[in-house]
Formats: structure tokens, sequence, C-alpha cells
């Protein structure tokens, strides 16, 4: 790393080296070179005069890039693809006649960003099939664990660790289904001309049906078998901004399960991973701030706010072509999937070391269970003749003076003991402990866990079973 400019923290701190490299330079414009000599074999089976002695020379060069030669003549030209052509064609002097013949630059640019595209998608689903993998582990390890459900972060009814992981993995394989989607309709742009009409290649082949084969060839030499049918000079831009909502939904749904795990956190119920040498504050060396969460949630927020970008490129293009994406897309394409990647590194390493507090759990729980069991300790007095109405409302008050109680004088909840004290109700108190067991409130938790696990997530690690890993992921920094 070169520390006398700025370099952005997502390729020099936080995002995987395969990531890293995906978007590199080296990976860019060799993928330039090698969609020049997919058009080159083209043009060669269709009946251009090219050679294969010119052919070889391009495929011996494909990653023999002098940068110096290239900066230098962009300074003089303005324009970055005519100063690769340039420099390719020192590389390739036989084959420089027919270099980039017909084509305009978009041919290079576009095809290459929609070619990164599709394989940055499959380093996403890797991890994303990784972190799924871990959920699930974690979820039936869990199924029986019972705790506390909160809504509006207040105590709720009864659910277990096991389902509330449930809930982070359903999200995760919605995602996964648009990722899926976007990369079966992923479509090259083909090789169409300024204006998206192919005339430059009419003009060199004089036959129509040889021009109509140059898109499939291509796309298939490239590895891709959809082209789209028609274009101006680019693809479409609703295709970066399908792709970036993609990646937008994924920083979501990670980071409402950061968000989770930081509250658990503070209940001290979850704990991420802390290691022995981490040090959680600067100044109060007992915190152990959940930090890898904490990132989840300021990694995503960048990679939601970027999805603006596309959608406003894709709402602004002039007629055929206009060069006001070019910059924009430099930065938010890569940025998005740097972060993504990023994220689902933290995500991975989280969801495969989840400490869990069962004695704490379990504490939190006692305290507030009498309050969960009001509805059955209710009905229960009901069935024994109890007048449902009142006994609601002299529930309600209970409940409203053991709560001042507890959180007044710091005292244990008596909900039971007034009750009991109450003869309207008829019960004993060995009765309503008895309905204060929380494995009896938690409906069907247990079972929705290993259904889902069975139905909805099973499939999908069989069908990527060559995705599913059991290694430890490591976090940069």
């Amino acid at each position: 790393m070169e520390n006398n400019k700025y370099v952005t923290p997502l390729s020099g701190r936080y995002a995987s080296q395969e990531m890293n490299q995906l978007w590199s330079n080296n990976s860019k414009y060799s993928t330039w070179r090698k969609l020049w000599i997919a058009l080159a074999e083209t043009e060669k089976e269709l009946g251009i005069d090219i050679t294969e002695e010119q052919i070889k020379e391009m495929k011996e060069n494909v990653n023999n890039i002098d940068y110096d030669i290239v900066s230098k003549r962009e300074k003089e030209c303005r324009h970055d693809v005519m100063a690769h052509v340039y420099e390719f064609g020192i590389k390739c002097p036989n084959a420089k006649p027919i270099i980039h013949l017909g084509a305009t630059s978009c041919y290079v640019t576009d095809n290459t960003d929609v070619i990164l595209m599709a394989q940055a998608l499959q380093i996403i689903k890797q991890k994303l099939i990784m972190v799924i993998s871990n959920l699930k582990k974690f979820a039936l390890e869990n199924k029986q664990v019972t705790c506390l459900g909160y809504t509006h972060f207040q105590p709720a009814q009864l659910t277990t660790v096991g389902k509330r992981a449930t809930l982070w993995l359903q999200d995760l394989l919605e995602d996964l289904e648009e990722l899926e989607f976007v990369q079966e309709h992923m479509k090259l742009l083909g090789c169409k001309g300024t204006t998206g009409t192919q005339e430059s290649f009419m003009k060199l082949f004089k036959d129509e049906e040889k021009v109509k084969q140059i898109d499939r060839k291509i796309a298939e030499k490239m590895g891709f078998d959809k082209v789209y049918s028609v274009s101006g000079q680019t693809y479409t831009r609703k295709l970066d901004t399908r792709v970036l909502h993609v990646l937008s939904q994924i920083a979501q749904s990670s980071s409402k399960f950061a968000n989770d795990m930081r509250l658990l956190q503070h209940e001290k119920e979850l704990e991420e991973p802390f290691e022995k040498g981490q040090i959680g504050s600067s100044a109060m060396a007992y915190k152990r701030n959940p930090m890898r969460s904490e990132r989840i949630n300021s990694l995503a927020r960048h990679v939601m706010t970027l999805t603006i970008d596309p959608t406003i490129t894709a709402a602004t293009q002039w007629l055929e072509r206009t060069l006001d994406d070019s910059a924009n897309k430099r930065i938010c394409i890569p940025e998005s999937f740097l972060a993504v990647d990023a994220i689902l590194i933290l995500y991975a390493n989280i969801s495969k070391n989840i400490v869990v507090y069962e004695n704490v759990i379990k504490t939190n729980m006692m305290q507030e269970l009498p309050f969960m069991a009001t509805e059955e300790i209710l009905m229960n007095a009901v069935l024994k003749g109890g007048d449902r109405q009142e006994l609601h409302e002299k529930i309600r008050i209970y409940s409203m003076q053991a709560g001042k109680q507890v959180k007044e004088q710091g005292k244990p909840n008596d909900l039971v003991d007034r009750i009991v004290a109450d003869e309207t109700f008829g019960l004993t108190k060995e009765e309503i402990m008895q309905a204060l067991n929380p494995d009896h409130l938690c409906g069907r938790a247990q079972k929705q866990v290993e259904d889902f696990i069975e139905e909805s997530v099973d499939p999908i690690l069989e069908k990527y079973s060559n995705l599913v890993s059991d290694k430890e992921v490591e976090v940069n920094v």
C-alpha cells in the first residue's frame, strides 16, 4: 500500500484479495485484450483476412501491458481505449492493423463491465452460501434454547435462539434468489457499433447474415449465452441498477443481523467473537465492543446509498450514448462489490463463532416470564369459571404494579403472588408455575426451525454443495 496518497479502505483494509484482484487494472485491461482477440477470431471465421499469426501474437501479449506507455499516450489523446489500442499495437506489430477493427470503445468497456460483474457476483454467491451454511448449523444447535422474543425491543412472547436465526436465514435466501435471477439474465453487449446499428460491420462484411452472427460468436467465446438483441452504443444502464440493488439487498439483510447482534450483545445473551488480544476500547479496558457487527452496519450504509448512482444514471442517459456515466460507473460498481465482499467476510466470521450465554438468557427470561404467561393464566382461570373481562383487567392492573416494583424499587417480579392472592382467579401457585414452564410457551418454534431447514435451506446447500466450506474466515483488521 502506498502511504503518500489516498487508497480506498475498501481495497486497502476490508475486501478480500480475490475481489480486489478482480477489479484491478490488470483484470480489466487484460479482459479488454481478450475481447479484441474474440473480435478478431470472429471476424476471421466470418471471412475477414486475419491470420492465425496475428491472433497468436495478440494472445501472447494479453497480460503484457506497459502502463507507462498507456499513461503517456492517454495524456496526449485523452482517450483511455485508444491509449490501450496504441500500446497493444506496439506489443503486437503484426496484429496492429486489425486490433479493434469495426468496434467502438464501448465494445471493450461495456462488455468488460458485464464480464467482471458476472464474475464478482459469483464470488459474492460463494460467500453468501458460506454464511447460510453457518447460520443453518447455529439454528439447529440452538433450536431448543428458549429465550425472550422482542417486539419494539420490549419483551414479548418467547421464542428460541435457533428460531431467531431462521429469520436471518430467510432474508439471505431471498437475497440469493434475487442474485440467481440477475445472474441467469445477464447479457453481454456484443458488438453493435457507434449507435447500435452495426453499420460499420455491414460496411466491413456487406453480408447481413454474417453480421447477425457476430454477437453470438463473441458471447460464446467470452462464456455468455445471452446478448442484448438491441442497444445504443452501450448496454442499458438498467443492468447496473439491477446488479447494485441485489448487492444492496444483501447489505440490508446483513445490517439487520448486525443490529440484532448488537442489541443481544448489550443484553449479554449473544456475543460476536472477541479474540484474546483484542482491545475493545482505548479508554475502558473492560469493554467488549461489537466491532464486527458495527462495521457491517457501517459498510452496509455505504452500499445502500451507492444504489442511487446507477438509478440516476439509467434515468438520464441521452438517446444512443452519453458519457456522464463513465466516471460514476468506475466508482460505484467496484466499490459496491468490494463493500459487500467485506460485509460477507465479517458475517461469515461472526456467524461461525457466535457465543451463546444460556444462563443470562434464562435469567432475563425468568425475570419477564410471569408477564409472558398472563394469557395462559387468564385462559386457565376462565376455564375454572372466572369472568374473562374482569380477570383481564385485574391482570393488567397487577402487571403494572409488578412492573413498577421491578423498575422503581429493583425488587423481584411478584406478579404470580399477586394473582395467587386474588381468589377470583381460583388458581394455586403450583398451577400457575406449571403455566410458567418456558418450554410450553414457544409454540412451534423448534419445529419451525427443523421444517425450515429441511424444506428451504438444505435444498439450497445441496444445490451449491461445491461452494459450501467449513473453513474459518479471517477478518482483515
